[in-house]
């Protein structure tokens, strides 16, 4: 089994910044790809961001694409998600998750963590 552990959230200003991360644990994955969604409040989960094994590839959602950028240390097997100039749209609860590739889909990943949640208020 995999753990996802998700940290960082909280509340913060329009125009602030937050560093989200999550670190992995359990079984030997191999390579592979993690990635961010979120979803706030009567809204469907949706892509935030999402990275390769090597770090090489990485994928933004248009809403986020400029204000975030997606990380990952994989001797720490962790994942970071730095997001800057927050807007009250960006809240939500942020997941991480374990996947095959840095896809858009919510079905490309086999692993979530439990969520941290961001609040940006205005």
């Amino acid at each position: 089994q995999v753990q996802l552990v998700e940290s960082g959230g909280g509340l913060v200003q329009a125009g602030g910044s937050l560093r989200l991360s999550c670190a992995a644990s359990g079984r030997t994955l191999g390579s592979y790809a993690m990635g961010w969604f979120r979803q706030a409040p009567g809204k469907e989960r949706e892509f935030v961001a999402a990275i390769s094994w090597r770090g090489d590839s990485t994928n933004y959602a248009a809403s986020v694409k400029g204000r975030a950028t997606i990380s990952r240390n994989n001797a720490k097997r962790t994942v970071y998600l730095q997001m800057n100039s927050l807007k009250p749209e960006d809240t939500a609860n942020y997941y991480c998750a374990v996947g095959s590739s840095a896809s858009y889909s919510t079905s490309t990943y086999d692993y979530w963590g439990q969520g941290t949640q961001v609040t940006v208020s205005s």
